[in-house]
C-alpha cells in the first residue's frame, strides 16, 4: 500500500500528520532531528523517518517508500527541500500539495518594522554598526554575521542542539550572547530577553505566527525597537493551501478516490 509523504519540520506538520493518521491514511513523515520525531503521536498509520534527505535522490526515496503524493509542510524558508520535492513529484507524475502558513502583513507597515528581501539589506553599517542586535534567524544564517562581530554587539537565539551551538560558536558568538530555546516563545519571555540584553535591533524571518513573528512585532512596538523581517523566498508551488482544514479535506478526498480506484 502506498503512503502520503509529509515533509515535516513544523508544528503544522505534526497537526496535519495527526489528523491524517486519525483518518486511517498511511503517512510517512520525514524530519531531520530526533527531537522533531518526539512531537508525533504513535499510530499504525504513521511512520516518522529521521534523516537529512539528499534532494538529488528524492525520486529514489519516493520510489523506495511507495510515496503516492507529497504534502509539503516544511518551514517557509526550507527552500531546497521544497524545490526538490516539487521537481521529484513532477518527474514521477504524483500530486504535490504545499501547506503555507499565513503571512503576517500590515499595510502600511509600521515605522518600527522593516521588511527586507535578503541579507544584503541587513549586512550594512547603517543597520548593524554600534547596535546591540538579536538574531533569531536559525543557526545556518549566523556565519554571515561573523565579519560583523567587531562592529556590533551580536546576540543569537538558537535551537537547543549541538549542531546549532557549534555553528554559533564558529561564527564568533560567545556563550554569554547565546540562548538556546525551542519555540513557541511567549511575548513576555521575548520582552524580558530583549530588555535583559538591552537589544536595540532584532533581525528575524517572516515565519508567521507559529514561528513567533507576531510576538516579536508586538514586543518591538512596546519597546520601540526596530525589527527587520526577512521576506519569504518566492517559490512557484504547484498547489498551495493556507487552511489546514481545506488541505485535510482534499487529502481525504484524494485517498478515498485512490482507494476506490487502485
Amino acid at each position: 500500500m502506498g503512503v502520503l509523504w509529509i515533509i515535516g519540520g513544523t508544528g503544522e506538520a505534526v497537526r496535519l500528520a495527526t489528523a491524517l493518521a486519525a483518518m486511517a491514511i498511511p503517512c510517512l513523515v520525514t524530519v531531520t532531528t530526533e527531537a522533531a520525531r518526539r512531537g508525533y503521536p504513535t499510530s499504525p498509520y504513521l511512520t516518522v523517518w529521521v534523516e537529512r534527505l539528499d534532494v538529488g535522490e528524492l525520486e529514489g526515496f519516493i520510489g523506495e517508500w511507495g510515496v503516492e503524493a507529497v504534502l509539503d509542510a516544511s518551514h517557509p524558508f526550507a527552500v531546497e527541500i521544497s524545490q526538490g520535492a516539487i521537481a521529484a513529484a513532477q518527474a514521477l507524475k504524483i500530486p504535490y500539495w504545499r501547506y503555507e502558513r499565513p503571512v503576517l502583513e500590515r499595510s502600511p507597515a509600521p515605522d518600527w518594522i522593516h521588511s527586507v528581501s535578503g541579507l544584503g539589506a541587513i549586512l550594512t553599517p547603517e543597520v548593524l554598526s554600534g547596535e546591540r542586535v538579536l538574531l533569531t534567524l536559525g543557526y545556518r544564517w549566523l556565519q554571515h554575521f561573523a565579519p560583523w562581530q567587531t562592529q556590533a554587539t551580536l546576540f543569537a537565539r538558537i535551537l537547543p542542539s549541538a549542531v546549532a551551538l557549534a555553528a554559533a560558536l564558529k561564527a564568533g558568538f560567545t556563550p554569554d550572547r547565546l540562548i538556546a530555546l525551542r519555540p513557541p516563545i511567549s511575548a513576555a519571555l521575548e520582552k524580558a530577553l530583549w530588555q535583559q540584553w538591552q537589544i536595540t535591533r532584532v533581525i528575524t524571518k517572516a515565519s508567521g505566527a507559529p514561528g513567533g513573528e507576531d510576538a516579536k512585532r508586538a514586543v518591538a512596538e512596546q519597546l520601540g525597537i526596530s525589527l527587520f523581517v526577512l521576506r519569504r523566498p518566492q517559490i512557484d508551488y504547484p498547489a498551495v493551501y493556507h487552511s489546514q482544514e481545506e488541505l485535510l479535506t482534499h487529502c481525504q478526498t484524494w485517498w478515498s478516490f485512490r482507494s476506490d480506484h487502485p
